[in-house]
């Protein structure tokens, strides 16, 4: 879609329908305050017709909305880059697919993050020699400079830790993460090391989910809820395929997956106890165990 994926249209649709009841205004009176006709308004608040940025703003300010970090939310979820809105992955618009677009522009307007991860560190905390093995291993066989690029990418997002204010992240990662030697047991180190020194700025919260936990909801795979500022009507949640994202939006999928990071909070490990835990594997990825001698008369494998 020209202006974005149906959520976007359909949460940013929702938000301005909002803002024009509590202005007190029909549709038709929000359109001809901007000139347009009352089914333009209809569509848009519907979702079944993107929006340009500008007309966003024109519809805003019509709706006398002035809150800066709720315009700049939405003019992004009209696909702000679009239009002359320009966001620093725009310099990488032809490398990265729109779903990855998308999906970092909601991450940098959210407030608030929780995710849960099974395989690897989620992107924000991730170290560049373990950012870049990661994307190595897999798109295994683009071209080094491709590889380089993505990696700033995936740095760059970062910066959302260090705003102000800052974006709330909550991680529960289970056990495996931490265990898998990505890019060698140096490249693991250094990013244990670095988790534990993230999970000590005031808004990281990471928690881990040991295997003695056992069977956990979260064996269904891992997800992404984002939140916003001033509205929780546009909260997602993002699940990850090979090819493409999924996003839900529907209250009662967000409701499900809210209710399921709580249980998971409970299941893991409590933060400082999870820190330990992190550190303890740390060492041991500096202290690899001995491969064993090949039995006398058989050749090693």
């Amino acid at each position: 879609m020209k202006y974005g994926p149906a959520v976007r249209r359909r949460k940013l649709g929702a938000e301005l329908r909002a803002l024009r009841v509590s202005a007190g205004l029909t549709s038709g009176e929000a359109a001809r305050l901007v000139g347009w006709h009352q089914s333009k308004v209809s569509r848009i608040e519907t979702g079944r017709s993107g929006v340009k940025p500008s007309d966003v703003l024109l519809l805003l300010d019509a709706l006398e909305a002035r809150d800066p970090r709720l315009r700049e939310l939405l003019v992004a979820l009209a696909g702000g880059d679009d239009a002359g809105v320009q966001h620093w992955w725009h310099a990488y618009r032809g490398l990265l697919p729109p779903s990855y677009r998308d999906f970092i522009s909601l991450e940098s307007q959210a407030c608030r993050i929780r995710t849960l991860e099974t395989s690897v560190v989620p992107g924000l905390l991730q170290t560049p020699e373990y950012a870049r093995a990661v994307t190595r291993s897999v798109l295994a066989g683009t071209p080094e400079q491709h590889i380089d690029a993505l990696v700033e990418v995936r740095l760059a997002r970062q910066d959302v830790l260090r705003a102000d204010p800052p974006l709330e992240l909550t991680a529960v990662l289970d056990e495996a993460v931490l265990r898998r030697v990505v890019g060698g047991p140096g490249v693991l180190e250094g990013q244990l090391a670095w988790l534990v020194e993230a999970a000590r700025l005031p808004h990281v919260r990471i928690q881990v989910l040991p295997f003695t936990a056992g069977g956990h909801i979260g064996l269904t795979g891992p997800f992404v809820v984002f939140s916003f500022p001033n509205t929780s009507d546009l909260d997602v949640v993002v699940l990850d395929h090979l090819t493409n994202s999924l996003y839900l939006e529907r209250k009662e999928d967000l409701r499900a997956y809210a209710h399921a990071f709580d249980a998971l909070l409970l299941h893991a490990l409590p933060p400082d106890d999870s820190l330990e835990f992190i550190a303890q594997i740390a060492g041991q990825a500096r202290t690899p165990t001995p491969r064993a001698a090949p039995a006398l008369g058989k050749e090693a494998p």
